[in-house]
C-alpha cells in the first residue's frame, strides 16, 4: 500500500498536549473486524490483507456505508482536500483582538474577551500525538456539535454565541467545573477507566453506582449512569460525587442540577439517535457556570469523538452471538500505528497511508448525516481554510465588539 504524506505538520513527535478547561475527548475504544474494498462499519484496516484467527471468525459481509454514487462524491471530495486540511490555526496572528491561544488536540481555543474563539481543527490524536489530519473532520465536529445544541435548548442553555464558520464556534466565557460527566448506558469499552475494564476485574460499585452480578460485555444496563472523571492534563481520573463535593470540586446543588442535565441530555440523545438507526452507547458532559449562576452546557455534545455509536439494527443479533456490536469509529487508523510502529516511544511515525485517511473521513461524514438526517455541505472553495476561517472570525469579531 502507498503512502503519501497528507499532514503538514512537522515530523510526528512525543507531544505533552495542554488540556483546555473547556474540551477533552472521550475516546471509545470497541472491537474490529477486517475491512473489504467498501467503506463499512465496524472495520480495522491495515496495509496487510493477512487475519489473525480472531479477526477472520469475526469477518463477516458487511453493509456499505454510503450509496455508491453518494461514496464517489465524497471521495473525490476528500482526496482533493488533502493538502487543504486544518492542521494548524494562528489566529492570534492575524485577527484583531484575540489575546492567546491554547493548543488542545483537536481544538484551538483564543480569548478574545468576553467570548472565546473555538477552532475544531482536522488534527487527529492518538497516543498524546498527531496521527494524521482528516478532511472536514474539525467541520464535522463542529457542525454535530452545533446540531444537537440547538436541539437540546429545551434540556439546558449552552455556552454558544454564534458560529462564524465551519470550524469555529463563539462562546460566552464562563467558570468551567473540573469534572467531566461521562454518562453510560451500556457494559462496554476496554480502556483502562471504562465500565466493562473495572467490572471484568471485579469491581461491583464504580463511581458511586452499584453493578449487579451477572453482567456481560454490550449488554444494556438497567438504567443509564453517571461515572465522572476529574479533568487532569495527563489522563482522567473516575471520582464519586462525595469525592466531588468533599474536594470542593462542586457544590452539591450544582452537581445535582448538571448531573439532571447530563442524564436528561443522554436520554435524549439515545432517543433521537434511535430514530436514526443508532445507539448512543456513552458520552461525555462538560458543564460551567456563566456570570449569571446559571449552568450552561460547554465543550462538545454528542460528536463522534466525544462518544460511541453502535448500528441499532443489529444490535440484538450480535449481542445474542455474543458478537461486538457494529460500530463506526476511528480505531483501525490507531491500530493502524500499532502494527506499523510503536506509536508511544518511536520519534518518528510513518505517514498515515492515505486510503484510510479517506476511509476515516468518510466515517465522519456518515455519522454526521445519519445523526442529523441532512447532507453535509462541505467546505471545498479552493481557498485556503486558515485564511477563510481568519476572515470570518475578523467580521464575527468586529461584530460582536462594537
Amino acid at each position: 500500500m502507498s503512502q503519501t504524506t497528507l499532514n503538514p505538520l512537522p515530523p510526528h513527535f512525543p507531544v505533552k498536549f495542554t488540556k483546555p478547561n473547556l474540551y477533552s475527548s472521550f475516546l471509545p475504544n470497541p472491537k474490529l473486524i477486517q475491512c473489504s474494498n467498501k467503506i463499512s462499519l465496524s472495520v480495522m484496516c491495515s496495509s496487510s490483507n493477512t487475519q489473525n484467527p480472531i479477526q477472520q471468525q469475526q469477518q463477516q459481509k458487511m453493509e456499505s456505508l454510503f450509496d455508491s454514487d453518494r461514496e464517489q462524491e465524497l471521495f473525490g471530495d476528500i482526496k482533493a482536500s488533502l493538502t487543504n486540511c486544518l492542521s494548524e490555526t494562528n489566529l492570534h496572528l492575524t485577527v484583531p483582538g484575540l489575546k492567546s491561544k491554547i493548543r488542545g488536540k483537536v481544538r484551538d481555543i483564543y480569548d478574545a474577551g468576553e467570548y472565546l474563539v473555538l477552532v475544531t481543527t482536522d488534527r487527529q490524536s492518538a497516543f498524546d500525538r498527531i496521527l494524521a489530519s482528516i478532511p472536514f473532520k474539525g467541520q464535522v465536529l463542529n457542525e454535530t456539535s452545533l446540531w444537537w445544541f440547538d436541539k437540546t435548548r429545551h434540556i439546558t442553555s449552552n455556552a454558544v454565541v454564534s458560529s462564524p464558520d465551519k470550524n469555529v464556534t463563539i462562546a460566552k466565557k464562563c467558570s468551567v467545573f473540573p469534572i467531566e460527566f461521562v454518562v453510560r448506558g451500556y457494559m462496554t469499552g476496554s480502556t483502562s477507566t471504562s465500565l466493562w475494564t473495572v467490572y471484568e476485574k471485579g469491581v461491583r460499585s464504580y463511581c458511586g453506582n452499584a453493578l449487579p452480578d451477572g453482567m456481560v460485555k454490550s449488554e444494556k444496563l438497567l438504567a443509564n449512569i453517571i461515572t465522572p472523571t476529574t479533568k487532569a492534563d495527563d489522563h482522567d481520573v473516575p471520582i464519586t460525587p462525595e469525592e466531588i463535593i468533599k474536594q470542593g470540586l462542586m457544590s452539591q446543588a450544582d452537581y445535582e442540577e448538571a448531573s439532571r442535565k447530563a442524564l436528561s441530555l443522554f436520554e435524549y440523545g439515545q432517543r433521537v439517535a434511535s430514530e436514526h438507526g443508532l445507539i448512543l452507547v456513552d458520552t461525555k458532559y462538560e458543564f460551567g457556570k456563566s456570570s449569571d449562576g446559571s449552568i450552561l452546557l460547554v465543550d462538545e455534545i454528542h460528536t463522534p469523538d466525544s462518544s460511541r455509536y453502535w448500528i441499532a439494527k443489529s444490535y440484538a443479533e450480535r449481542f445474542q452471538n455474543g458478537l461486538e456490536p457494529e460500530n463506526v469509529d476511528k480505531e483501525f487508523l490507531r491500530l493502524w500505528f500499532k502494527e506499523h510502529c510503536n506509536p508511544y516511544e518511536d520519534e518518528v511515525l510513518p505517514e498515515a497511508p492515505e486510503d484510510l485517511v479517506c476511509k476515516l473521513a468518510l466515517r465522519y461524514i456518515y455519522l454526521y448525516e445519519k445523526i442529523t438526517k441532512s447532507k453535509l455541505e462541505l467546505a471545498t472553495a479552493k481557498e485556503p481554510v486558515h485564511d477563510r476561517i481568519s476572515r470570518n472570525v475578523s467580521h464575527a469579531l468586529s461584530s460582536l465588539l462594537q
